[in-house]
């Protein structure tokens, strides 16, 4: 057998990711779904070529936007629990840009993809080529290099040779639990092409083996010890629970001592939703029980979490001055945050020899009155919650409604998808989650454009699941190309889109800080006063929709929304509803608060008196490190 094998840089590419695997607990499959790709001068000749060749062994999905490709392959590595991911290529220019928001959102949230973009010549024969960026400083930046703080690893190949430490790095990354995230390969386009004599050895199949890390026995005897000593112990469960699939773990623990656990939204069905022991979500899109748990607790556990704003609703959550936090998680960074009490291990092995350290301790657990006032106001939130999702309006239908709509057509296989907007905290407090993997929320980068794009990589990874996206009208205009590719793949999804004629959130929130300006309504300019105060924009989007492919189905009311969903139940292709929202009907806050700055001089009272409730909030944050 020969030693080396002649290919093109591009094909060597493809070749390697083929043949990665990895395992955890003793099960393997390939690391590598496929590739997501749309093809122009920088990799149409290289990564195009090579992909032609392999065509039947290597899935290629046709995307329609960069930016969505990057959200599909990221969601289908959530929906995945990272175990498996897609590749995306671009060509250069700004086939490569529109990638950078996908990268971020990919690396906020600890996710992993690679990005191959073509890149300009490394030889500079010829320059400036098509879309590239000239900058009089340096002749060796081009738009790729935007990926770099956006990305773990980064790297330009301008060499083929390269690969053979490039592919390898760039896998050590993408695998690994604490630094997994966006990886750039740039690809420049004459490199692409360029043949070498590769080692036949970085072609052989290789597993990588997702470890289990175990917590350090000293800390873990400290946090022991730490917990035993809380009277009122909280458990944060984060979105490292379930990539870890350490639920059952959580469940075990949380039964044996008693102890609450409140959700992330990345967290969000850690467990199920009327686990006696579920308090439901925390923070600034936190519920009543949840929310006044973490302003009681005098110990926070907080699994698998990044701890962001919304989580700590601006550090004014946690309102005990004694509060100790301990920090289970496998990434340092997150582990520490908080002056934690670092446990730097996977979720599911730290939760089980936790457990194993408190029994030794003789820890029995939370007693029995706090249990007692535990299940009194999961009752109450649960009751409360369930009042919110009938409310009506006279006019169309109101949001906590369509959610409950929805969530009754999900029922207990859905997956709903969603990302930003007013629809994350509301989905948050009222979407009742009955299995791991049954919510998808794209919130550490609240991505306008990803609920599409994201509800097709969770159908091609669950593709026996009925997948609903939650999308309002804003995010919908923003990014709606991937309607046509799931049609295109045979990928159907049931889009629930809720028309509020504008950027509602943020119209409210506006408010909030005290505003009263039509900068976030879709409304016509008028003539005489040359503001945005018109009539609504006159957009169909069922016609859009249908336009690209999709079933479409119009609600006016809860009746039509109800029996829409019904419908769109036996269809077999992509299935658009359309429903009208009333943005009058919200969903309450609850003991919650987010830290959006006021302005500190203004001419408006209104603006002036929000100062005065934002200071006093701001008073509330607890500097904890």
């Amino acid at each position: 057998m020969s030693k080396t094998r002649r290919l093109t840089a591009a094909q060597a590419v493809i070749a390697f990711l083929e043949v990665q695997s990895v395992e955890r607990d003793g099960r393997a499959n390939p690391f590598f779904a496929g590739i997501f790709g749309i093809f122009g001068h920088g990799n149409v000749a290289g990564l195009g070529e090579a992909l032609e060749a392999r065509q039947d062994a290597f899935r290629y999905i046709q995307a329609r936007n960069e930016q969505g490709m990057v959200h599909a392959a990221v969601a289908f590595a959530k929906q995945r629990r990272r175990l498996q991911t897609y590749a995306c290529t671009s060509s250069i220019g700004p086939g490569a840009t529109n990638m950078v928001t996908g990268a971020a959102a990919a690396t906020v949230n600890r996710l992993p993809v690679l990005l191959l973009p073509g890149d300009i010549f490394a030889t500079r024969r010829v320059a400036p080529v098509l879309q590239q960026l000239e900058l009089p400083e340096s002749l060796d930046v081009s738009v790729n290099d935007a990926l770099r703080p956006v990305s773990r690893y980064w790297d330009r190949i301008n060499r083929p040779e390269q690969l053979i430490a490039a592919l390898p790095a760039a896998m050590r990354v993408l695998v690994s639990p604490a630094d997994t995230g966006a990886v750039t390969l740039a690809l420049p386009q004459d490199v692409q092409v360029e043949a070498y004599d590769f080692p036949s050895k970085l072609f052989e199949p290789r597993t990588h083996v997702i470890p289990r890390a175990r917590p350090d026995t000293t800390l873990l005897a400290r946090a022991a010890e730490a917990i035993a000593a809380g009277r009122r112990p909280v458990i944060i469960a984060g979105g490292g629970v379930l990539y870890s699939e350490a639920s059952e773990a959580l469940d075990a623990f949380a039964r044996q001592f008693g102890v609450p656990v409140v959700e992330t939204q990345a967290g969000k069905g850690s467990l199920p939703w009327d686990h006696p022991l579920q308090l439901g979500p925390i923070g600034s899109t936190g519920g009543s029980a949840a929310n006044r748990l973490a302003r009681e607790a005098d110990l926070v556990l907080a699994v698998g979490t990044r701890l962001s704003d919304f989580t700590t609703a601006s550090w004014t959550a946690f309102q005990d001055p004694g509060v100790r936090f301990v920090g289970l998680n496998v990434a340092e960074m997150d582990a520490v945050k908080a002056g934690a009490l670092p446990l730097l291990a996977d979720a599911r092995v730290g939760l089980e020899e936790l457990a194993t350290a408190l029994e030794a301790r003789g820890w029995r657990g939370v007693d029995a009155e706090r249990r007692a006032a535990t299940e009194r106001w999961r009752e109450e939130w649960n009751a409360e919650a369930d009042r919110v999702r009938h409310l009506a309006t006279p006019v169309h239908v109101s949001q906590p409604e369509a959610i409950r709509l929805v969530n009754e057509a999900a029922g207990a296989s859905g997956v709903v998808v969603c990302a930003a907007g007013g629809l994350p905290g509301d989905l948050h407090k009222l979407w009742r989650t009955p299995r791991e993997g049954g919510y998808h929320l794209e919130y550490g980068y609240s991505t306008m454009g990803y609920e599409i794009a994201g509800g097709l990589g969770v159908k091609l990874a669950e593709p026996e699941a009925e997948v609903y996206v939650m999308v309002g009208d804003g995010s919908y205009l923003m990014l709606s190309a991937e309607i046509a590719t799931s049609v295109q793949e045979g990928q159907k999804l049931t889009i629930v889109l809720l028309d509020n004629h504008g950027f509602q959130c943020i119209k409210n929130l506006s408010g909030v800080c005290g505003g009263d300006n039509p900068f976030n309504q879709f409304r016509m300019r008028e003539a005489a006063t040359g503001r945005l105060t018109g009539e609504f924009l006159p957009i169909d989007y069922g016609a859009n929709a249908a336009s690209l492919g999709a079933d479409v189905l119009m609600a006016h009311s809860p009746a039509e929304l109800e029996a829409a969903l019904a419908e769109a139940h036996g269809h077999v292709r992509t299935t658009v509803i359309v429903t009208e929202i009333d943005p009058s009907v919200g969903v309450p806050g609850y003991d919650s608060w987010w830290d959006v700055p006021v302005a500190e001089v203004s001419t408006s009272e209104r603006v002036r008196n929000a100062r005065r409730t934002y200071e006093a909030h701001v008073a509330e944050e607890r500097r904890l490190v």
